[in-house]
Parts: structure tokens; C-alpha cells; sequence
């Protein structure tokens, strides 16, 4: 696990080559901005998916994974799976913050996004962050499905009205607070 964007996690060779076919796949798109998180992982990825292409660079830290705190940070995914189980969504991790909390973070985030004024912006995040927007979007009754897995560098393509559906339908099912 890695929710502290100061403990740099760098890419593997599998995650560079994803990155590559990103960049393969966004050839043709006329992107305005690449907005990462401030996890050095996603600035690479944008890095490596960009490297032919003159599009700005920008940083959204409410899209930042979630922070699970210094006890979990480095265990296995196993590990973050069995206390995630215990806690639920409204129980903070030790010393970091709750899957309800970072679910309201990534609607601003959403929201900031919407209220920018980029019309074709790439965003580069985690894959909370994009399962929450998914499942949102489609109105599902839970963040967590039905899209339960997502693959590495995927595009997925969100037009204002499916962002805006997603902010609403997080902060539906959360509820809406201010951060």
C-alpha cells in the first residue's frame, strides 16, 4: 500500500509499458492538460504517456489515493483489504482518513475539475478515485460496484454531465460535507 505521495513508488517496467500504450492510445486526442495527483507515480505515468505530445502538466491533490496512514503504508494489499473490512466506510484508517472521507475529497476534486476551464483534460489517478467516478456515474447504489477492478493505465472517457452525475451520486451516497 501506498497512501502518502512523499514515499515515491516508482513505476515497474510492466507499469512504464502500460504507461507507453496510454500514450499509443492518446496519439490523436487533442488533450488541453494532463492533470496527475501528487503521487510521483501518476506524474511518471503522464510523464511517459506524454512524452510525444506538447500537453501541460497539472496537479489535483483532492484526486490523490487514499490515505491509509503510516501503519499501513508499505503492507500488503492483503493487510489494507482485512483492516479496510474492519472499519467500514466511515471509520478513519489509523493516522490517515475513512473511504467515506476520500469519497468526498474525490467529488470536489470532480467538481474543481468541472469548474476548470479545460474542455479535454487526461486525468491520471488511482483507482479508487476512478472505481468511486465509474460507479457513480452509472448511479450504482454502491462506490465499490459494480466495477470492483480496474486495470493499470486504462482510458475511460467522461463527458461534464457523466462528472457531474458522479459527484452527485458520491456525495448521495456518503453524504455531502465539507472538507
Amino acid at each position: 500500500m501506498n497512501g502518502d505521495p512523499e514515499v515515491d513508488v516508482p513505476l515497474t517496467a510492466l507499469g512504464e509499458e502500460q504507461a507507453r500504450l496510454l500514450g499509443e492510445q492518446l496519439r490523436h486526442v487533442p488533450l488541453e492538460v494532463c492533470i496527475h495527483t501528487r503521487f510521483p507515480r501518476t506524474r511518471r505515468t503522464a510523464e511517459i504517456a506524454l512524452e510525444r505530445l506538447d500537453v501541460p502538466l497539472g496537479m489535483e491533490p483532492l484526486l490523490d489515493d487514499i490515505n491509509v496512514g503510516a501503519a499501513l503504508e508499505g503492507a500488503p494489499i492483503d493487510r489494507y483489504r482485512e483492516v479496510k473490512r474492519g472499519l467500514g466506510r466511515t471509520l478513519p484508517f489509523p493516522g490517515g482518513e475513512s473511504l467515506d472521507d476520500a469519497a468526498r475529497r474525490y467529488a470536489a476534486g470532480l467538481r474543481r475539475l468541472l469548474a476548470s476551464d479545460y474542455s479535454r483534460a487526461l486525468v491520471i489517478c488511482h483507482e479508487i478515485p476512478l472505481r468511486y467516478l465509474l460507479n457513480g456515474s452509472n448511479g450504482s447504489d454502491s462506490l465499490d460496484g459494480p466495477i470492483r477492478e480496474l486495470g493499470n493505465a486504462q482510458p475511460f472517457l467522461f463527458d461534464e454531465h457523466a462528472l457531474g452525475r458522479a459527484a452527485d451520486r458520491i456525495e448521495e451516497l456518503v453524504g455531502a460535507r465539507p472538507l
